[in-house]
């Protein structure tokens, strides 16, 4: 045995023709580790390009679900705005929102932010409007329900 890393990744091709579900040969795998380090980091994992845009609350705002929080309501999503559209102020009264900017250009309060550009607004605070100057794509999280007032 080279080390437990290299025995769990051996062990694992192995049992993998021999479990189906990927929640039964993680438990499985989990009982073989000694060193917690050696289980698996993520309980779960998705592809964007394997999950479908969804109409947001606006029009020419799209919403792809990365994952739900099914205990809290909360929502990581990617948000794609048409280029030329204006998402009024509004709040979010249930939720923090987390946005991280992965591309286009992005207005507020005559303040153009691009590519990684980062904001927070407070669960009840109202932000906006929101001017995309092209097409942006953020990566977005709101730790409770998303809802828009």
């Amino acid at each position: 045995m080279v080390n437990g890393r290299t025995m769990v990744w051996w062990r694992y091709t192995q049992l993998s023709s021999e479990f189906s579900g990927r929640r039964s040969l993680q438990n499985r795998l989990a009982i073989l580790c000694d060193d917690p380090l050696d289980t698996f980091m993520f309980q779960y994992s998705t592809v964007a390009k394997d999950k479908p845009w969804q109409p947001g609350p606006y029009a020419g705002v799209e919403l792809l679900v990365l994952h739900k929080n099914e205990a809290s309501g909360g929502v990581t999503v990617l948000r794609k705005f048409h280029a030329g559209i204006t998402v009024p102020a509004h709040t979010h009264p249930l939720a923090n929102e987390s946005v991280y900017i992965l591309s286009g250009e992005w207005e507020e309060s005559g303040v153009v932010h691009t590519t990684g550009a980062f904001f927070f607004a407070p669960k009840g605070a109202l932000h906006g409007p929101h001017i995309a100057r092209t097409e942006v794509v953020s990566l977005t999280q709101f730790d409770g329900p998303l809802t828009v007032a």
